[in-house]
């Protein structure tokens, strides 16, 4: 088995496309308390590479665990799954 297939994959939510090939993904992930039982979100923040400048505020990505390409970045675009529904410039009310 190669090592690439061995790369940890998560979904994410972009939240920051203002750097130039780099976008900030955040990661949910649901876990149920030991004591009360209920369960809790928590969230995580992922700078991620992305080549073609692709990605925008609100879309769903898929990122990839990656080689080190700066001092926060370990992770990758591998595909945008869905493209964000926002509402047009203007429209508060």
């Amino acid at each position: 088995m190669s090592d690439r297939s061995l790369r940890r994959t998560l979904v994410g939510t972009v939240v920051s496309d203002k750097m130039d090939k780099t976008v900030v993904v955040r990661v949910e992930r649901a876990y149920q308390d030991t004591t009360y039982k209920k369960y809790v979100r928590r969230f995580s923040k992922f700078m991620a590479h992305d080549e073609k400048n692709a990605c925008a505020i609100g879309d769903r990505v898929r990122i990839v665990e990656h080689r080190p390409l700066s001092k926060n970045k370990r992770w990758k675009v591998q595909e945008k799954l869905a493209s964000a529904v926002l509402p047009p410039l203007g429209s508060e009310g």
